[in-house]
C-alpha cells in the first residue's frame, strides 16, 4: 500500500540514508588515497662513497632533497699507514659492497662488507694497487683492476674474484696502467682502459681472457683479436694520484674509464689526455663518434634507460649530463670540491651522485643531481679524498 503523501515512506528514508553514508565514506576514502599520496615521502637512497686519504668508507642517506651522513666506517688493516680504500661497488642484491684497498706489503686487496651491519665479512689479496670495481650483473664475480700506480710501467692486470667465497679465479694480464671495470648489461663482456697505453681492453668473461683490444692513439686508432700488443711507455700526468709524470712518448686520449651503452651496442671512452669522450661500435669495432668533453673528463656512468651519460670533469670541477643520441651536453653542474672523481646513478634513473676528492686540507664531497631538473639537489662533505662510489 502506498504510502500518504503528507508522510514519507520508512524504505525510502532507509534508501536515503544509505546511500547519504555510501557517499560520505567514498568522499572520506577518496580524501585519504588523495592525502596518502601526497603525504608519502620520497624514497631513500642509501649510497657509499670510500675516502682513500682517511681509511674511511661513508654510508649517506638521501630522502630526495637532502643528503644525510648515516655512518663512517673505518676500514684497512695498518694502523700506521693509509691502507687506501679506492673502488666500491654494491652487489645486484643489495646485501653486500666491496672496497680495494690500494695500498700494501706490496699488493692490496678486496674486502666484504655486509651492508645489514657494514662490518667486513671477506677479504682477499690481489695485485698491486687494486683500483675500480664492479660487480657482475649475476652477482657471482667482482672485477678489479690492478692499477699499478707505483710499480714499473709493465702491463699490469684484472682480477676476478668469486664474490661468495672471495677467492681470485684469475688474473688476466691487459696492459700498462688499467682503470675503469665495467661490465656490459649482459654480463658477457668486460671492459676497462689502459692509461699509459692509449687502449681499451675486452675480456670475455666466458673464458676469461683478452679477446679484444682498441688502440686511440692519435693517427694509430684500430682494433685487433688478443692482448694488446707492447708499445713504448706512454706519458700521463699522475701527480694527482702521488706520483710523479712518466717521461716517455706522449699520450693523445690517455683513457681513464670505459662505459658500455645500455644496450650493448657500444662503449663510450673518456679521454682525459684530449678531453674528448669516444664511442666505439661493439660489432664493427670502430670509432662512431668523437663527442666534446669538459676539461679533464674523467669517469662515466650512463642511465639505464640509455638516454644520459653523466661525465666527471676532473680538471674543471664539474660534471656534465650529456644527451646520448644527440651527443650534446645538456647541462654542467659545479661541485664544491676539486678533483671530481666517481659518479653513481641510481636504478630508476632519478639521480646521479658525483664524488670529489678535495685538494690538500680540504674535505670530500659528495653531490646528488636531479636528472630530471639538471640540477643539484644536495651535497654534503665527507672524509678527505672521496673517490670510489656507488649507490644501493
Amino acid at each position: 500500500m502506498p504510502c500518504a503523501p503528507a508522510r514519507r515512506c520508512p524504505t525510502q528514508t532507509a534508501s536515503r540514508r544509505i546511500q547519504f553514508v555510501k557517499s560520505l565514506a567514498a568522499a572520506a576514502c577518496m580524501a585519504c588515497l588523495t592525502l596518502g599520496a601526497y603525504a608519502q615521502p620520497a624514497p631513500d637512497y642509501l649510497l657509499y662513497v670510500a675516502s682513500e686519504a682517511a681509511d674511511r668508507i661513508t654510508l649517506i642517506r638521501f630522502d630526495g632533497s637532502t643528503l644525510r651522513v648515516e655512518r663512517e666506517i673505518d676500514t684497512g688493516l695498518m694502523p700506521v699507514e693509509i691502507d687506501g680504500p679506492h673502488g666500491l661497488g654494491m652487489s645486484p642484491d643489495g646485501q653486500s659492497f666491496f672496497v680495494s684497498l690500494a695500498h700494501g706489503l706490496p699488493n692490496g686487496a678486496l674486502w666484504k662488507y655486509s651492508t645489514s651491519t657494514n662490518r667486513p665479512i671477506g677479504r682477499v689479496t690481489l695485485g698491486m694497487f687494486p683500483a675500480t670495481l664492479q660487480v657482475s650483473p649475476s652477482g657471482e664475480f667482482v672485477y678489479v683492476v690492478n692499477f699499478n700506480l707505483h710499480g714499473d710501467p709493465v702491463p699490469s692486470s684484472v682480477s676476478v674474484v668469486h664474490a661468495e667465497t672471495m677467492l681470485e679465479l684469475a688474473r688476466i694480464q691487459t696492459c700498462r696502467m688499467p682503470h675503469g671495470s665495467r661490465f656490459n648489461a649482459q654480463g658477457t663482456r668486460h671492459y676497462s682502459a689502459c692509461m699509459m697505453d692509449d687502449t681499451v681492453v675486452e675480456i670475455d668473461t666466458a673464458t676469461l681472457r683478452v679477446s679484444r683490444y682498441f688502440r686511440l692513439a692519435d693517427g694509430a686508432e684500430g682494433g685487433g683479436n688478443g692482448p694488446p700488443p707492447i708499445t713504448p711507455v706512454a706519458q700521463h700526468d699522475m701527480t694527482a694520484h702521488g706520483a710523479d709524470a712518466v717521461s716517455a712518448t706522449p699520450l693523445t686520449c690517455s683513457p681513464t674509464w670505459v662505459q658500455p651503452s645500455a644496450d650493448g651496442a657500444s662503449i663510450f671512452v673518456a679521454c682525459n689526455g684530449t678531453s674528448q669522450i669516444v664511442e666505439i661500435g661493439i660489432d664493427a669495432w670502430t670509432i662512431r663518434r668523437r663527442l666534446p668533453g669538459r676539461n679533464g673528463v674523467y669517469n662515466l656512468a650512463a642511465t639505464h634507460d640509455g638516454r644520459l651519460l653523466v661525465t666527471t670533469n676532473r680538471r674543471e670541477q664539474s660534471a656534465s649530463i650529456i644527451d646520448v643520441q644527440t651527443g650534446n651536453e645538456t647541462a654542467r653542474v659545479a661541485t664544491p670540491r676539486r678533483a671530481v672523481h666517481g659518479v653513481a646513478i641510481t636504478s630508476d634513473d632519478r639521480y646521479a651522485f658525483v664524488s670529489s676528492e678535495g685538494i690538500g686540507a680540504e674535505p670530500g664531497s659528495v653531490i646528488a643531481i636531479d636528472l630530471s631538473r639538471l640540477a643539484v639537489v644536495a651535497t654534503v662533505d665527507v672524509a678527505p679524498q672521496a673517490g670510489g662510489i656507488d649507490v644501493r
